[in-house]
């Protein structure tokens, strides 16, 4: 799968536009690398009472328990419940939408690595090692990690943005918490899409990665086509509106 990379000056990787982020706040950070005690693991949670038990066990085993679990939680059955269970911080808050809660998960924490999940089973949590070795390896970087899918979508993306990317919608990414503070995120139902785009189009590294991608356990919340529909508006508006801060 390709890697993506910036090739922009120390100021054009700076989320913010101001040059706060410099070559040699990357260069320190080589010397002092991220562990599972710099991770966070964010997810946002709706009626997930049958998968949430096993995916956060699976955080644990792999993070050795020193990983930061927070799930923004807008549910009707015993999910909280059960994430307060397994040592999660629980943010409970009325349903608003995917976007809404995951932008609330991602900001909750304040360890340096943050990385997105869904609650559902679906993906490895095995591959959080791998991740974390790939923050590291990164220098002005803000690496995502992806599996081949949503060809249409990735297709669309890719045209309006100039660079090939294989999936927009995955919901297991890795970020570094500088780049997801430093930008202002508008969507809700197209958040996964716009988390992407806009730290693509800014000049940051993003880097895909394979993953096994498993059946999930539960119902799934989305709605095939409104859903469908108002992801690949994110999509365009997001991309013109990179395109126009451009200039």
């Amino acid at each position: 799968m390709s890697s993506l990379s910036a090739n922009g000056s120390a100021d054009e990787v700076d989320e913010t536009g101001d040059g706060a982020a410099t070559a040699t706040d990357d260069a320190e950070r080589v010397e002092d690398r991220y562990t599972f005690d710099d991770l966070s693991v964010v997810m946002g949670t709706y009626n997930e009472e049958e998968a949430i038990g096993t995916v956060l066990e699976d955080i644990d085993e792999v993070t050795g328990g020193k990983a930061e679990i927070v799930c923004v939680d807008g549910s009707s059955d015993r999910t909280p419940e059960i994430a307060r269970e397994h040592g999660a911080t629980v943010v409970e808050q009325e349903p608003q939408g995917y976007g809404v809660a995951v932008r609330e998960a991602i900001l909750t924490p304040d360890r340096s690595v943050v990385v997105t999940t869904d609650c559902d089973d679906t993906y490895p949590m095995e591959a959080l090692p791998e991740f974390l070795a790939e923050i590291n390896d990164g220098a002005e970087a803000m690496p995502v990690f992806n599996r081949l899918g949503n060809p249409g979508f990735a297709a669309v993306a890719s045209l309006l943005m100039g660079e090939r990317v294989h999936d927009t919608t995955t919901g297991m990414r890795a970020y570094r918490r500088e780049v997801v503070e430093g930008i202002d995120w508008t969507e809700n139902t197209g958040l996964s899409a716009e988390l992407l785009i806009r730290p693509l189009m800014r000049g940051y590294d993003v880097r895909e990665r394979p993953i096994h991608y498993a059946e999930r356990l539960g119902e799934t919340k989305l709605d095939p086509i409104g859903g469908g529909a108002a992801i690949a508006k994110s999509i365009v508006t997001v991309c013109l509106e990179e395109q126009l801060r451009r200039f």
